[in-house]
């Protein structure tokens, strides 16, 4: 096993990261320098005791997603191949095979569960070009004119929901929503995420005077993503039946 690891700092250093506490961050780095070769711990308990961290701390890397939990207990480093590119002759293939047919490699290079034997062998690189046609991504051709060619897929089907949920017509080509959607790609939030900020703030605006706010300037905001993200559902205070009082969680 090599005994060098390395960080990204479009990881490290993007606002989702330097918004967790201290102390999940150096969960974060622990783990990361604990992992094997194909970024599993197959110990975090062990580590997380020796160390010193809470389940709080594990519990935060969990919410945001920098790392992934199997069933078996062990977790992997969901951005281990855009931290780390290891050398053929000091690479060593991981024991926990069964947790890795379990996920595919994005677009981005990062870790997602996905179909088994979804990763095909060889050292990690953020240079492989995985095959996504197997993964929970739209399947449909992209003919939008100036959308990203790295998120383009992730791009669309994000604008298509937000225009489906609060019945706007944004379009594909808008610059400045380009910039806030392919910024939080890249600090490695995912489509869902996108999703789950989407209803929750439709849930609690719709139909009060934050409606206004229902755009992607507000929702996708480095500023302001992570917290609603994370927050508590909330339904609007408003009276009588409508958009508002939908349980989204059931849809």
């Amino acid at each position: 096993m090599a005994e060098r690891r390395m960080f990204a700092k479009s990881i490290v250093l993007s606002d989702a990261f330097l918004d967790m506490p201290l102390s999940s961050r150096c969960l974060y780095f622990t783990l990361s320098m604990l992992a094997d070769d194909d970024g599993f711990v197959n110990s975090p308990k062990s580590i997380m005791r020796q160390c010193g961290a809470s389940q709080d701390d594990m519990s935060v890397l969990l919410q945001k997603k920098f790392v992934l939990p199997f069933d078996s207990g062990v977790i992997v480093i969901r951005h281990w191949r855009i931290n780390n590119y290891l050398r053929s002759d000091r690479y060593t293939e991981t024991k926990c095979l069964d947790e890795k047919e379990q996920l595919v490699v994005d677009k981005t290079g990062a870790y997602e569960f996905g179909i088994p034997g979804g990763i095909p062998g060889g050292i990690p690189s953020i240079n492989n070009n995985i095959t996504l046609s197997n993964t929970t991504l739209i399947d449909k051709p992209i003919d939008k004119k100036n959308v990203d060619n790295t998120n383009d897929k992730y791009y669309v089907e994000i604008i298509d929901y937000l225009n489906l949920k609060t019945g706007s017509n944004y379009r594909y080509s808008t610059k400045s929503i380009k910039e806030y959607i392919n910024g939080r790609l890249r600090e490695g939030y995912t489509v869902d995420d996108f999703k789950t900020v989407i209803d929750k703030k439709c849930l609690e605006w719709e139909g009060t005077d934050q409606e206004q706010y229902l755009r992607p300037s507000t929702l996708f905001a480095p500023k302001h993503f992570a917290e609603y993200l994370n927050q508590p559902v909330k339904k609007a205070k408003k009276s009588g039946f409508g958009f508002a009082d939908i349980d989204w969680s059931t849809i």
